[in-house]
């Protein structure tokens, strides 16, 4: 990756509605070459898709739950099955495997305490390989960056 995919990168990650013609013109690029390294990025994986950044609140997702779950034993198995059934929960935003005292760490979106009560007993607690949940609930945001900082 050059110092123009890096660029690139930047300013799809400040709007990813830009048109072609748009971002050629902020990376210095004409039209073709700025479309084909944009093509060639995501043929290899490091632009993975194109989101829309949603205020969770409006849609009635005012909680948000940070997990710590501590496996009793996290085998290869165990911890696949576990992680297999996170990916196809909705409520689990981001998933993170970890070191230290516990395995992972989930960031829980939910509409009200009662509704994470019920994800709780429905998504986790039927795991008899999970050895503790400790959850921490946010009061609010301070900082949320939806772009990652590309190193120059």
């Amino acid at each position: 990756m050059d110092s123009i995919d890096k660029k690139i990168l930047d300013e799809l990650q400040k709007d990813a509605k830009l048109t072609n013609q748009e971002l050629a013109t902020k990376v210095s690029l004409s039209p073709a070459p700025c479309l084909r390294r944009v093509r060639a990025l995501e043929q290899q994986g490091i632009i993975q898709g194109y989101h829309a950044s949603v205020d969770q609140e409006k849609c009635g997702l005012s909680i948000n739950a940070f997990v710590l779950i501590k496996m009793v034993r996290p085998t290869e198995s165990i911890m696949k099955a576990f992680e297999d059934h996170i990916n196809r929960v909705e409520e689990v935003v981001e998933c993170f495997l970890m070191t230290g005292a516990h395995d992972y760490m989930l960031h829980v979106v939910s509409p009200s305490l009662k509704e994470y009560e019920k994800f709780v007993r429905r998504e986790l607690n039927m795991f008899e390989s999970i050895a503790s949940i400790e959850s921490s609930f946010a009061f609010g945001q301070v900082k949320r960056l939806t772009r990652i900082p590309i190193p120059r």
